[in-house]
């Protein structure tokens, strides 16, 4: 095909060429437009299979960090007083055993939920039980809504700080 156009064109610069060889010229450039723009296509879909399935540089990246954050955050091996802790399943049962050991069954206490016995504890006077009960001022929202910290984990209903 580029055969044709090449001899068309050597011989449009000798003598002007006559409608039926202008039409094949043309005819013979979109074929090839066309044939290019398909050759284009399919590369162009192949070059995607082929990101796709070998991931492109920033997938790569974004692994390499996401591995990296987990071998800093994990912990290999811890050194006691008893001794060097190594082995995932050695690891696990010491970590389990220490905090069952720091959050376990507390001792028993000697608290008394009974209401009756108000011997040595400080009980709420009148004034203060009506300060306590007494409605919210707008002043007193207002302090606590500005001693709270931005940009912080939103509250119970969902809203960060910034949105009072």
């Amino acid at each position: 095909m580029f055969k044709i156009v090449d001899e068309l064109d050597r011989k449009a610069e000798s003598h002007p060429l006559g409608q039926p060889e202008t039409d094949l010229k043309q005819s013979v450039k979109e074929r090839i437009a066309h044939l290019l723009k398909t050759e284009e296509i399919k590369w162009f879909e192949r070059s995607k299979t082929k990101g796709l399935l070998q991931g492109d540089n920033n997938t790569n990246y974004f692994h390499m960090i996401a591995n990296g954050k987990r071998r800093k955050t994990r912990i290999f091996r811890l050194e006691q007083d008893e001794g060097v802790i190594e082995g995932e399943e050695n690891l696990r049962n010491f970590i389990t055993k220490y905090y069952k050991d720091l959050f376990g069954a507390s001792l028993r206490n000697v608290f008394s939920l009974d209401e009756t016995q108000m011997g040595d504890i400080p009980q709420v006077g009148e004034v203060e039980n009506v300060q306590l009960t007494d409605e919210f001022s707008e002043k007193e929202v207002r302090e606590a809504m500005f001693q709270m910290k931005h940009n912080k984990a939103p509250g119970p209903d969902g809203f960060p700080v910034e949105l009072y």
